[in-house]
């Protein structure tokens, strides 16, 4: 191997050194592969996993603003009609700090 200069070669550069270098093993050692018979791993999943990455799915469709909620709120803001518990919101900013 030539180290040229203090730079490191350029991420395309270094693609096709590999397959470059890829081709090379693939050609020698082509016999050997086809001749080996491939083990596979198994992931099995329990029902509470499977479970748990259907809600995800579920999850990554809604919407993230809930638009009803959000123009049902406007409107009564508008029409003057939107009241909010003060001692609430007042513990919910100390619970904040």
């Amino acid at each position: 191997m030539k180290v040229e200069g203090t730079r490191p070669p350029e991420n395309q550069e270094i693609q096709l050194r590999s397959q470059k270098v890829g081709n090379k093993e693939a050609g020698a050692g082509n016999n050997e592969s086809s001749q080996k018979v491939s083990q596979s791993d198994q992931v099995r999943l329990s029902g509470r996993a499977k479970e748990l990455a259907e809600l995800k799915q579920v999850i990554l469709q809604m919407p993230e603003i809930r638009t009803d909620k959000v123009e049902a709120l406007k409107k009564s803001i508008q029409d003057g009609t939107y009241t909010m518990d003060s001692f609430k919101m007042a513990g919910k900013i100390l619970e904040e700090i």
